[in-house]
């Protein structure tokens, strides 16, 4: 099998299935997706990450809402297998030993791509370097770099002691895996018989390399400090050839990746665009994010499409055909997943909650530019459209990274805000926000809300996973909903579009705009014009849900990066 592989995918999480607690967040899910809908199109790929055995981290609420962290403890040896291959990488000038578990995905057609999770916990290592793959975004740079080290120069080392010698791609999603290209070079270097490092090398591997940002957010861009990177890389030539390996005297590994790669994307058009405009010296294009529909579609879904659309695994083009199942049935599959959903919720928060509210949902990574505090900007507003409407439950999740204290704070602004909105408006955050929660969140809610300061948003997939079952958005048109937006067919936009520089931070206008939605359009449509709302989630499901799925996003990869 390895034999036949042409395509190598590193990516620092993958999100390969629920018990298996290697993501954080949308990298990990879109990576995990992009795997599942390689499978099924028999594209001959294979993913490599680190094995992370202490997870991300389960999130903890206390009665106010302050976030504390622990570790995930996950069972490696019954979800992975683990491989007899063993390669060794320089750090610090030390020899470390890496392995490799193993976990195959299967697609509709029953092709497989194997996920690869690299390991340096074994005894030839000293305590430090055994630990190297535990932590997911832990430690400082020495740390996070060492890591870099083990999934880029490593993860090559194990897929060539495997016998992958046809690969020919070497898809890097994010920056983290760009230590890969020193590897490639260092092929490059052994292979021409040369001792020195030219730019002959650097177009050869040029060649193989394909390069996919998702964030328009400095903080998303490793970087580090030449003094760290030669005390664990010791390579002078990267201080000989400053023009690929450095940037303003540091490592940037976006720059270094997209240095050494032949295609560059963005994640959606807008993304793409702003790309383009930070990183003017590169052609960068750009390929919307999707979901993966069978994973993301939840139980009542999968049925209501097996029963009206056949074909809808095989070929996710034919959410087109979604426009034929009756208001009916797509209402009663719809109740049975929001009944689902809350007593799924009550077991995690003992809260009760009520499947004839109206419920929003709001989930995704608990930091400042999500905006998560928006909702709540007018809290006399917000209890005026209760009273008007009748009472909203609003279930939030989302997880803080551990040192990002403003996210924290959000959290507990929200939670301690609950209490002067209750009985009008019922808030509840939910913790240790995962692939199992998502699932029934992005099925059960009846309005998805996403309300990220533009132009700050690569792209967003939550929203793009509510639709597959039906559920419209209310969200600031960037990322994916300025393609996925149809005003009053597939949902609904909050302020004016974020190319307009002056309404890019006015936090104001936006709440004033969300409350105009729900009190105007959103809410008397769903409590007076229910036939209506569920067109909306029709539309949701057979325009967007037809769109914005992995099986459309890696047919574009196949066609514009791979093998183009």
């Amino acid at each position: 099998m390895w034999a036949d592989v042409e395509i190598a995918y590193f990516s620092m999480e993958i999100a390969i299935a629920p018990e298996i607690p290697t993501y954080a967040g949308g990298l990990g899910i879109l990576a995990g997706d992009t795997i599942r809908s390689a499978a099924d199109l028999s594209v001959p790929m294979v993913a490599v990450s680190l094995v992370h055995r202490d997870g991300y981290l389960t999130q903890q609420l206390d009665a106010e809402g302050w976030q504390s962290e622990a570790s995930v403890e996950w069972p490696i040896e019954t979800e992975m297998e683990e491989l007899s291959t063993r390669v060794e990488v320089s750090i610090e000038g030390r020899p470390v030993k890496i392995r490799a578990w193993k976990r195959d995905v299967v697609g509709v057609g029953n092709a497989v791509v194997s996920v690869l999770l690299l390991d340096t916990d074994l005894p030839e290592n000293s305590e430090w370097d055994k630990h190297l793959t535990d932590k997911l975004y832990g430690g400082d740079d020495r740390y996070r770099l060492c890591q870099e080290v083990v999934l880029g120069i490593g993860g090559l080392r194990v897929l060539r002691a495997l016998g992958c010698d046809k690969l020919r791609i070497f898809h890097l999603n994010e920056g983290h895996a760009a230590l890969l290209t020193l590897g490639l070079l260092d092929e490059e270097l052994e292979r021409s018989g040369s001792e020195e490092l030219t730019m002959d090398h650097v177009r050869k591997v040029h060649q193989k390399c394909v390069f996919t940002t998702h964030t328009p957010v400095a903080a998303g861009h490793d970087q580090f400090p030449m003094e760290v990177v030669q005390r664990v890389l010791g390579r002078p030539e990267m201080l000989a050839m400053k023009e690929v390996f450095c940037c303003e005297g540091l490592l940037n590994m976006t720059f270094l990746a997209m240095n050494l790669s032949r295609y560059i994307n963005g994640v959606a058009k807008r993304h793409g665009e702003t790309s383009q405009h930070l990183f003017a010296h590169y052609k960068i294009d750009s390929i919307t994010n999707g979901v993966h529909a069978a994973t993301w579609a939840a139980p009542s879904f999968q049925k209501l499409f097996d029963d009206h659309i056949p074909d809808w695994r095989s070929d996710n083009f034919n959410f087109r055909y979604a426009i034929g199942i009756s208001t009916e049935a797509l209402w009663e599959a719809h109740q049975a997943e929001k009944q689902q959903m809350l007593q799924f919720v009550k077991g995690l928060t003992s809260r009760e909650f009520s499947s004839d509210l109206f419920t929003i949902g709001f989930a995704r990574r608990a930091t400042a530019y999500k905006r998560p505090e928006l909702l709540l900007h007018d809290l006399d507003r917000l209890k005026h459209i209760g009273r008007e409407h009748g009472t909203i439950q609003v279930i939030f999740a989302g997880k803080a990274h551990p040192r990002d204290d403003e996210g924290k704070k959000l959290i507990h602004q929200v939670v301690e805000l609950a209490d002067q909105l209750h009985p009008e408006i019922l808030i509840s955050w939910v913790p240790n926000y995962d692939m199992q929660l998502a699932k029934h969140l992005v099925a059960g809610c009846d309005l998805w809300l996403n309300t990220p300061k533009p132009p700050l948003e690569a792209s967003g997939t939550s929203g793009m996973k509510a639709a597959i079952n039906g559920v419209p958005s209310l969200s600031i048109p960037d990322g994916w909903w300025l393609e996925g937006c149809i005003e009053g067919v597939t949902g609904w936009s909050i302020g004016e579009d974020a190319r307009i520089p002056e309404l890019r931070k006015d936090g104001i206008r936006d709440a004033t705009s969300l409350y105009e939605q729900l009190d105007q359009i959103i809410l008397p449509l769903f409590h007076n014009q229910r036939d209506a709302y569920v067109n909306v989630m029709r539309h949701c499901i057979a325009l967007n849900g037809s769109f914005f799925n992995t099986q459309r996003m890696m047919q574009q990869y196949v066609q514009k990066a791979y093998f183009s």
